[in-house]
């Protein structure tokens, strides 16, 4: 008799390759980068590309306001606040104040500047706003160091700097920008009369926010209601920098950051549930 051959011993599964990382995040990471880079080039095209003169104007506007307000100052007022220079007092007050201004109204306007563009479902409206929230404060942070080293060189003075506090506050001066800015695209796109009513609110803005003064030159019931304007705080925080003797014991920069990150909280949090509602209207 032929012995059948015994059975084969079942075949052990093969050991499982280790899983792959997906790929998917990565890739919408670099996508959303491209998106932005993409959509900030479009900006600089369209606002500075067809104009003459180009990025130039982004210099020249800033220090034309500085110059008129100088100019008019020292014609009526011997010495500023603080130092001896105008220049330099409006130019460190008025260019903070800039930063948040244009950080602000230009992130508010992001999905009407950009509606066409994201009917396309690679282009979000984070992409939209963080695009203009990128080229508005490298443009505002290259102008104000150009305009500040230039005013240091013209007034010829030995001013003693202090980096710290006059980059901090211009970091405030973006937070607050973008806080402010996110909140209003939400409520500018829900309701279209707010554009017009907050243009009205803010007009006295460059008044209330220490530009041409400083908090201590204010009566104490100015100081007591003025203080809870933030701009206030940069632009005092903003001067210390320039201004060694200059203390400006009111400035609270937590009270500051955290104006800043609760309106853009709220204005993520409104936009992420009601941005369909603004691109359908």
């Amino acid at each position: 008799m032929t012995s059948t051959p015994p059975a084969a011993a079942p075949a052990l599964p093969p050991a499982q390759m280790p899983a792959l990382p997906p790929a998917a995040g990565r890739a919408r990471r670099f996508a959303s980068l491209r998106t932005v880079a993409a959509l900030v080039l479009r900006e600089m095209s369209t606002r500075y590309g067809r104009t003459p003169g180009g990025y130039l104007w982004a210099i020249l506007e800033p220090l034309a306001a500085i110059l008129f307000l100088s100019l008019g100052f020292s014609l009526v007022i011997r010495s500023p606040s603080l130092g001896t220079s105008f220049l330099l007092f409006y130019a460190t007050g008025y260019l903070a104040f800039d930063l948040y201004n244009t950080i602000a109204n230009t992130t508010a306007r992001a999905l009407n500047f950009s509606k066409p563009l994201l009917q396309f479902p690679a282009v979000t409206w984070v992409d939209a706003i963080l695009a203009r929230f990128a080229l508005n404060s490298l443009t505002g942070s290259l102008m104000a160091i150009l305009l500040l080293a230039g005013t240091l060189m013209v007034i010829d003075s030995r001013t003693v700097l202090d980096l710290p506090p006059a980059v901090l506050a211009m970091m405030l001066s973006m937070v607050l920008g973008l806080g402010a800015g996110t909140l209003n695209c939400v409520l500018m796109g829900l309701y279209p009369l707010w554009e017009v009513a907050w243009s009205v609110i803010t007009r006295p803005l460059f008044l209330a926010s220490g530009v041409i003064y400083i908090y201590e030159d204010l009566p104490p019931l100015a100081q007591e209601i003025l203080w809870y304007n933030p701009l206030l705080h940069i632009t005092g925080l903003m001067r210390t920098g320039f201004y060694p003797t200059y203390t400006a014991a009111y400035i609270s920069v937590t009270y500051v950051l955290l104006t800043g990150l609760i309106l853009l909280a709220l204005g993520l949090v409104l936009m992420g549930r009601y941005h369909r509602v603004i691109l359908n209207r």
